[in-house]
């Protein structure tokens, strides 16, 4: 179960210690980069002497301590948890075109915020991550009950039938309800493009226990999805109780997915190209596939979320557009591959 380039567990450790570096240089090019122009020095400075002689913090220490840190790490976070719900979901279904759409999450989350809108004129971010956390866990968990009934219990085919019917409904009423209020529409289509803007760390740690939970069940089941991943009969062949380790996987996607749709909104593709990119370097092993999704998914989202507001500067781009530049492609070529397959 190696991978292509790094075959031994020293290389894949160390492999994980680079990535953490080429993470915190993304993360210092997130708090450097944006509309407002702050030079490197002004960013260090920020975090060595803030407020200066005078003790009162300038207007670039505010901006980089108050908006680019936060948005720097809410977007590394969401990034990590849409990437491993993704590899969870791929290993869980066997299906290399899962993300966490599959359970219905973002669909859901985006129904629950239109509606909370919609009927009762809610209008702030910490509101809609409630909405859009309780939303997908709700949908996830029907799509999970419908997944598992009849005889043999959960298969891939069924949770995929069932969460992409489902999710086509409940986007249907979503839009109906778009349709319906253009002021609803007005009022929430950037969190609907998905976006870390104007996120601000009280909302990160609304979900931030909710996200570490899910984190530490994925990574505790590593060695199990790996072996779900080879089939049903192989797992239970070999003594693994699928049911209950379905159902924590299960429980890890809602987690992550629900709250990082919560944060940020509907953001597509995260969860569908990194554990893809991940296989490619470290092979078919969960126990390393998870931990470096950790890492290669926050690179993506932070890089993606810098391209969103230099592209167009000083306006910026939601940073769901930009994921979907790079993941649409890669799904076409992802469903070509297996259709040749």
């Amino acid at each position: 179960m190696s991978g292509r380039f790094l075959r031994s567990r020293t290389a894949l450790l160390l492999g994980l210690v680079v990535a953490a570096g080429v993470l915190f240089v993304f993360l210092l090019a997130s708090v450097r980069f944006g509309a407002a122009e702050i030079g490197t020095a002004d960013v260090i400075r920020a975090f060595t002497d803030y407020g200066g002689e005078t003790g009162e913090a300038s207007e670039e220490d505010l901006i980089i301590r108050t908006l680019r840190v936060p948005r720097a790490v809410i977007a590394g976070l969401v990034g990590a948890s849409l990437a491993v719900a993704g590899a969870i979901m791929q290993g869980l279904t066997r299906n290399p075109l899962a993300d966490p759409g599959i359970l219905g999450i973002e669909a859901g989350a985006a129904f629950a915020v239109v509606g909370a809108v919609f009927f009762l004129g809610v209008s702030t971010l910490s509101t809609y991550a409630l909405f859009a956390f309780v939303g997908g866990g709700v949908t996830a968990g029907i799509v999970y009950g419908l997944g598992s009934m009849g005889r043999g219990g959960m298969t891939p085919m069924k949770l995929t039938i069932a969460g992409a019917a489902l999710a086509a409904l409940v986007s249907s009423l979503t839009t109906a309800m778009l349709i319906l209020n253009q002021q609803t529409l007005e009022q929430i289509r950037f969190w609907l493009a998905g976006s870390v803007a104007g996120r601000d760390l009280t909302l990160l740690v609304q979900v931030l226990p909710y996200i570490a939970l899910g984190l530490i069940l994925a990574l505790a089941i590593g060695r199990q999805v790996t072996t779900l991943s080879l089939g049903d009969d192989v797992a239970a062949g070999l003594g693994q109780r699928t049911g209950l380790v379905k159902l924590v996987a299960a429980v890890a996607v809602v987690l992550l997915a629900g709250s990082a749709v919560a944060v940020a909104g509907p953001i597509g593709f995260v969860g569908l190209v990194i554990p893809h990119i991940v296989r490619f370097f470290v092979g078919v092993d969960y126990r390393w596939i998870l931990p470096y999704s950790v890492f290669f998914g926050a690179m993506l989202l932070i890089s993606a979320d810098i391209a969103a507001r230099l592209v167009l500067r000083p306006q910026e781009i939601p940073v769901g557009i930009m994921t979907a530049l790079v993941g649409a492609p890669f799904f076409i070529y992802l469903a070509r591959w297996k259709i040749k397959r």
